[in-house]
């Protein structure tokens, strides 16, 4: 049986992946150990679905490993071997304005233990497909440059630019922007990643992602805006939204949707590839346009309040034109559309908190 290779296995990304991957007919083996408790508290614990997917999937073996621990890493590389055909690195510290606390933590786990996974690849499954969810932070705030127009309930940019229509896509720099601690540790997982493809010939596929969400989402303040978002809202909690008179835009992507994306890849890698992902034109919002769709969905209202200090190098505006990916794999769709990601978030919300 083929085996695949998931690491944060029970985040949001992760947990969706070994769901997707495991119905597909593979082992998976799953790599978390509930960093994100750590870094958000009792809110981001994923250990509730480290126990529903073990419970639930018999071809499934979760092991508790903290990527930047290179042996324990190679061991269970070394175990499965050539047997390993797919490596799903999602696991991270994923908060801008929690990197910025603890910088040494944020770039060893981003960076260094994306390091570490890729060179347990190229030494026991070298032949194995390397995929890595990197972020649109890699751009900094390079976005905020753009021409932008303040509407009625969002910003947007202007018509006459060309990431008008179909939102920014991969010929943006990198460079002359404030990325946040964040941001740079994870560009330099992204560079390393395209690294390994184009100088030792891996089948590695970097995916930067807008905004990613779903039901499995373990939301809290500092990441997981919607999820966050829709737990404060069945649960009468204050919301705080930081900056842009709440106008800030965001794509939104299923998490299902994403994964898809990942096995489309896979079933045709290309090394060294790049790609932006996220809801495109297709499924993107405003906070003011968030809490509108929520509260009509929940019949709660969103306790909120709006601080005119926005987070530093934060995004007012992020469309992720995803015509790259869909010229070279056109049998990927959109599963899900904006408001059917937020059915699906509040159901499971008002399920978890008996709302």
């Amino acid at each position: 049986m083929s085996v695949a290779i998931v690491t944060g296995s029970s985040g949001l990304i992760g947990s969706e992946t070994v769901k997707f991957l495991h119905e597909k007919g593979m082992r998976v083996v799953g790599i978390d150990n509930n960093m994100r408790k750590y870094f958000f508290g009792e809110d981001g614990s994923t250990e509730w679905n480290t126990c529903q997917l073990s419970e639930s999937l018999k071809s499934f073996t979760h092991q508790s490993i903290d990527i930047r621990d290179s042996s324990a890493i190679d061991a269970v590389f070394q175990k499965y071997g050539k047997d390993i055909s797919l490596v799903v690195h999602t696991a991270a510290q994923p908060s801008h304005d929690w990197a910025a606390r603890e910088p040494l933590t944020d770039f060893s786990v981003n960076a260094t233990g994306t390091l570490v996974l890729l060179e347990a690849t190229r030494k026991f499954a070298s032949e194995a497909t390397f995929i890595f969810t990197s972020t649109n932070k890699v751009y900094g705030d390079l976005p905020n440059v753009l021409p932008l127009v303040e509407l009625e309930k969002r910003w947007e940019v202007a018509e006459s630019h060309p990431f008008h229509k179909f939102g920014i896509d991969e010929t943006m720099s990198i460079d002359q922007s404030k990325h946040s601690v964040f941001g740079a540790s994870k560009v330099a997982a992204d560079v390393m990643v395209q690294e390994y493809g184009r100088y030792f010939g891996m089948k590695t596929g970097t995916f930067r992602g807008g905004c990613l969400t779903g039901p499995a989402h373990s939301g809290a303040e500092l990441h997981g805006f919607l999820a966050y978002l829709v737990k404060c809202a069945v649960t009468g909690k204050p919301y705080t939204i930081y900056g842009y008179k709440g106008k800030q835009v965001r794509d939104n992507i299923h998490s299902y949707d994403l994964v898809n994306a990942f096995w489309h890849f896979h079933s045709k890698p290309k090394p060294g590839a790049v790609y932006n992902m996220g809801g495109s034109r297709h499924s993107n919002c405003s906070m003011l346009e968030a809490i509108d769709l929520i509260e009509k969905l929940s019949g709660k209202r969103v306790q909120y309040s709006l601080s005119e200090q926005n987070r530093s190098g934060d995004h007012i505006w992020y469309i992720s034109d995803v015509r790259a990916f869909q010229y070279d794999y056109p049998a990927w769709q959109y599963q899900y559309d904006l408001e059917s990601i937020m059915s699906e978030i509040v159901a499971a919300a008002q399920e978890r908190y008996g709302a």
